[in-house]
């Protein structure tokens, strides 16, 4: 079953005059919401042969992702084990020193890993920390790795030192649809985190963006999500799916977890809708076992984050993925 944007901009008539239209959006909601309602075995060959259009079917990136700065936050969002808000065991942090991510960046580079990953436990850093920040990138370019950092919120200002610096990729997730997010987060706006996405990628620096599932969220909140990330003027480079990992003291301990399918179905429809992407499978791809796994590598997943930890929850050890992706014949780089 073909699924088509309707792509049908509305003339609108301002004192009797024929405005120009706003450009429609390259994925509607509905068409968006469509895919989520194809058969399974329809929406995943649909998904694969996208995939397969763009990217070799069996080759993989790997990420590895560190907490540079952990715990303090100030931001309230449900789903964080990090935020001041909550009591879950996580004390804050000071930044790393260079020789500690230097350390932490060469053992990724020699397990196979190509992109590093930073992230600290801010709203939003100030200048000196951006300082900081922009030393640790430079060790990490150092060692030969693509850098990444997912810091809070940014400024013009800030986003161009990081640049400079020679960060490759910033990560800003919108997390869910425009229309659920006042339930999970209430200290930053939706419109806050599409400037610091503006902002990132007016400095040149290339975007990663997702969201998470499993929030307790409905299927057409999956869409909504999936057509905000697939409507970035470009959509980005990069995509993380990330399955909520639920810690005790949040307020989404205890949500219904997620249909395993389901999260299936949303790495497919990111995929048809993002062909050019890399797909990440993200946080809680632990609680997904080898099967769920391997499903997601056949939607269109060809990207991982490789190590044991994220940031404070749980991951696949190194071994363990060596033994899946050699079952698979999947090729890591």
């Amino acid at each position: 079953m073909q699924v088509t944007p309707t792509l049908k901009p509305v003339q609108v008539l301002r004192r009797g005059v024929a405005a120009t239209p706003a450009p429609a959006p390259r994925w509607p909601i509905a068409d968006v919401a469509a895919l989520f309602e194809l058969p399974f075995n329809d929406l995943i060959y649909r998904a694969q042969q996208v995939h397969r259009e763009h990217f070799d079917a069996n080759e993989l990136q790997l990420s590895t992702l560190l907490s540079i700065k952990t715990g303090g936050c100030e931001e309230d969002c449900g789903y964080c084990p990090q935020s001041v808000h909550f009591d879950t065991g996580v004390e804050a942090g000071k930044l790393l020193d260079p020789a500690a991510v230097a350390a932490a960046a060469r053992a990724a580079r020699e397990q196979g890993a190509s992109r590093f990953c930073m992230g600290a436990a801010w709203r939003a850093p100030k200048d000196r920390d951006i300082e900081k920040v922009a030393e640790l990138v430079r060790v990490v370019k150092a060692e030969g790795l693509e850098a990444c950092c997912t810091l809070g919120m940014l400024s013009d200002t800030q986003a161009h030192a990081l640049k400079d610096a020679g960060l490759d990729y910033y990560n800003h997730n919108l997390d869910t649809a425009p229309e659920a997010y006042g339930r999970f987060i209430s200290t930053r706006t939706y419109d806050d985190r599409l400037q610091t996405l503006r902002r990132v990628r007016d400095a040149g620096i290339s975007v990663c963006c997702g969201g998470i599932v499993g929030m307790g969220e409905s299927r057409g909140e999956r869409a909504g999500l999936v057509a905000q990330i697939a409507n970035l003027d470009p959509y980005p480079e990069s995509v993380p799916i990330n399955q909520l990992v639920q810690v005790e003291g949040t307020p989404l301990h205890g949500t219904e977890p997620l249909e395993p399918f389901e999260f299936v179905r949303t790495i497919a429809v990111a995929r048809i809708t993002m062909p050019k992407a890399r797909v990440r499978l993200s946080a809680g791809r632990q609680q997904l076992g080898d099967a769920v796994q391997a499903l997601c590598f056949l939607a269109g997943a060809n990207s991982i984050f490789y190590g044991d930890k994220l940031l404070t929850t749980g991951n696949p050890d190194w071994v363990a993925d060596q033994r899946l992706l050699g079952t698979l014949g999947i090729v890591a780089r």
